[in-house]
Protein backbone atom coordinates (compact mmCIF):
# COMPACT_ATOMS: atom_id res chain seq x y z
CA UNK A 1 0.00 0.00 0.00
CA UNK A 2 1.30 3.39 -0.98
CA UNK A 3 0.62 6.82 0.41
CA UNK A 4 -1.54 7.84 -2.57
CA UNK A 5 -3.75 4.73 -2.11
CA UNK A 6 -4.92 5.66 1.39
CA UNK A 7 -8.57 6.64 1.85
CA UNK A 8 -10.42 8.36 4.66
CA UNK A 9 -12.40 6.19 7.03
CA UNK A 10 -15.68 8.14 6.66
CA UNK A 11 -19.10 7.09 5.50
CA UNK A 12 -21.26 9.21 3.27
CA UNK A 13 -24.69 10.02 4.68
CA UNK A 14 -27.72 8.81 2.69
CA UNK A 15 -29.82 11.68 1.43
CA UNK A 16 -33.50 11.49 2.24
CA UNK A 17 -35.25 12.55 -0.92
CA UNK A 18 -38.49 14.49 -1.04
CA UNK A 19 -38.31 16.38 2.24
CA UNK A 20 -37.05 19.73 1.06
CA UNK A 21 -33.57 21.08 1.76
CA UNK A 22 -30.43 19.89 -0.05
CA UNK A 23 -31.97 19.01 -3.42
CA UNK A 24 -34.09 22.09 -3.94
CA UNK A 25 -37.64 22.53 -5.19
CA UNK A 26 -38.68 19.01 -6.34
CA UNK A 27 -35.97 17.11 -4.42
CA UNK A 28 -35.02 14.95 -7.39
CA UNK A 29 -38.54 13.71 -8.02
CA UNK A 30 -39.37 15.68 -11.16
CA UNK A 31 -42.63 17.61 -11.53
CA UNK A 32 -46.04 16.57 -10.21
CA UNK A 33 -47.55 13.18 -11.02
CA UNK A 34 -47.94 9.95 -9.10
CA UNK A 35 -44.23 9.30 -8.66
CA UNK A 36 -43.63 12.75 -7.20
CA UNK A 37 -46.03 12.07 -4.33
CA UNK A 38 -45.34 10.18 -1.13
CA UNK A 39 -46.62 6.73 -2.04
CA UNK A 40 -47.95 5.56 -5.39
CA UNK A 41 -51.70 4.94 -5.13
CA UNK A 42 -53.41 2.10 -7.02
CA UNK A 43 -56.69 2.59 -8.82
CA UNK A 44 -59.73 2.72 -6.54
CA UNK A 45 -61.00 -0.59 -7.95
CA UNK A 46 -57.87 -2.39 -6.76
CA UNK A 47 -58.22 -0.87 -3.29
CA UNK A 48 -61.85 -2.01 -3.04
CA UNK A 49 -60.94 -5.54 -4.16
CA UNK A 50 -58.27 -5.83 -1.45
CA UNK A 51 -60.71 -5.02 1.36
CA UNK A 52 -62.90 -8.06 2.11
CA UNK A 53 -65.77 -6.20 3.77
CA UNK A 54 -66.33 -3.92 0.81
CA UNK A 55 -68.50 -4.50 -2.25
CA UNK A 56 -66.80 -6.25 -5.12
CA UNK A 57 -64.34 -8.32 -3.09
CA UNK A 58 -65.62 -11.77 -4.03
CA UNK A 59 -67.70 -12.88 -6.95
CA UNK A 60 -70.76 -14.86 -6.00
CA UNK A 61 -71.86 -17.17 -8.76
CA UNK A 62 -75.32 -16.59 -10.20
CA UNK A 63 -75.80 -20.32 -10.63
CA UNK A 64 -77.18 -21.92 -7.47
CA UNK A 65 -75.05 -24.67 -5.97
CA UNK A 66 -76.48 -28.16 -5.73
CA UNK A 67 -77.45 -29.76 -2.44
CA UNK A 68 -75.65 -33.08 -2.08
CA UNK A 69 -77.52 -36.19 -0.95
CA UNK A 70 -75.88 -39.61 -0.61
CA UNK A 71 -77.40 -42.93 -1.66
CA UNK A 72 -77.14 -44.27 1.90
CA UNK A 73 -79.59 -41.61 3.13
CA UNK A 74 -82.02 -42.34 0.30
CA UNK A 75 -81.86 -46.05 1.15
CA UNK A 76 -82.86 -45.27 4.75
CA UNK A 77 -85.68 -42.81 3.98
CA UNK A 78 -87.35 -44.35 0.91
CA UNK A 79 -89.11 -47.66 0.31
CA UNK A 80 -88.74 -49.83 -2.77
CA UNK A 81 -90.57 -48.46 -5.85
CA UNK A 82 -90.86 -44.86 -4.56
CA UNK A 83 -89.97 -41.80 -6.62
CA UNK A 84 -87.00 -39.69 -5.50
CA UNK A 85 -87.50 -36.07 -6.59
CA UNK A 86 -87.05 -32.66 -4.96
CA UNK A 87 -90.72 -32.65 -3.88
CA UNK A 88 -90.55 -36.11 -2.25
CA UNK A 89 -87.26 -35.22 -0.55
CA UNK A 90 -88.99 -32.17 0.94
CA UNK A 91 -92.01 -34.17 2.07
CA UNK A 92 -89.77 -36.76 3.78
CA UNK A 93 -87.87 -33.86 5.43
CA UNK A 94 -84.53 -34.91 3.95
CA UNK A 95 -83.98 -31.26 2.94
CA UNK A 96 -85.57 -27.87 3.57
CA UNK A 97 -86.71 -24.98 1.41
CA UNK A 98 -84.00 -22.51 0.53
CA UNK A 99 -85.38 -18.99 0.14
CA UNK A 100 -88.81 -20.33 -0.79
CA UNK A 101 -87.75 -22.41 -3.79
CA UNK A 102 -86.52 -25.90 -4.50
CA UNK A 103 -82.83 -25.92 -5.38
CA UNK A 104 -80.77 -28.32 -7.50
CA UNK A 105 -80.15 -31.68 -5.91
CA UNK A 106 -77.25 -33.97 -6.73
CA UNK A 107 -77.22 -37.62 -5.70
CA UNK A 108 -73.76 -39.02 -4.93
CA UNK A 109 -72.68 -42.64 -4.57
CA UNK A 110 -71.70 -42.69 -0.87
CA UNK A 111 -73.32 -45.65 0.84
CA UNK A 112 -75.13 -48.67 -0.54
CA UNK A 113 -78.63 -48.94 -2.01
CA UNK A 114 -80.65 -52.17 -2.14
CA UNK A 115 -84.09 -50.78 -3.06
CA UNK A 116 -85.59 -50.17 -6.48
CA UNK A 117 -86.11 -46.41 -6.67
CA UNK A 118 -87.08 -44.02 -9.46
CA UNK A 119 -85.02 -40.81 -9.64
CA UNK A 120 -86.61 -37.73 -11.24
CA UNK A 121 -85.42 -34.11 -11.71
CA UNK A 122 -82.10 -34.63 -9.87
CA UNK A 123 -78.47 -34.53 -10.91
CA UNK A 124 -76.88 -37.94 -10.45
CA UNK A 125 -73.18 -38.86 -10.43
CA UNK A 126 -71.93 -41.63 -12.73
CA UNK A 127 -71.16 -44.06 -9.89
CA UNK A 128 -74.56 -43.40 -8.33
CA UNK A 129 -76.23 -44.22 -11.67
CA UNK A 130 -74.37 -47.54 -11.74
CA UNK A 131 -75.43 -48.40 -8.17
CA UNK A 132 -79.08 -47.44 -8.74
CA UNK A 133 -79.31 -49.50 -11.95
CA UNK A 134 -77.55 -52.44 -10.27
CA UNK A 135 -80.21 -52.39 -7.52
CA UNK A 136 -82.93 -52.41 -10.20
CA UNK A 137 -83.88 -48.73 -10.06
CA UNK A 138 -84.41 -46.29 -12.93
CA UNK A 139 -83.48 -42.70 -13.65
CA UNK A 140 -85.94 -40.40 -15.46
CA UNK A 141 -85.82 -36.71 -16.36
CA UNK A 142 -82.37 -35.96 -14.98
CA UNK A 143 -81.05 -32.45 -15.27
CA UNK A 144 -77.86 -32.13 -17.23
CA UNK A 145 -74.95 -30.66 -15.34
CA UNK A 146 -72.42 -28.50 -17.15
CA UNK A 147 -69.14 -30.35 -17.43
CA UNK A 148 -65.99 -28.60 -16.26
CA UNK A 149 -63.85 -30.39 -18.83
CA UNK A 150 -62.72 -28.32 -21.81
CA UNK A 151 -64.42 -29.08 -25.12
CA UNK A 152 -62.12 -30.74 -27.64
CA UNK A 153 -62.25 -29.45 -31.21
Amino acid sequence: MQLHELKRNTRRKKIRVGRGGKRGKTSGRGHKGQKARGTPRPAIRDVIKKIPKRRGYSFKSIKAKSIVINLGLIDKKFNSGEIVSPATLLSKKVLNFKKGSIVNIKILSMGEINKKIIVERCLVSEKAVEKIKKAGGTIKETKKQESKKPIKK
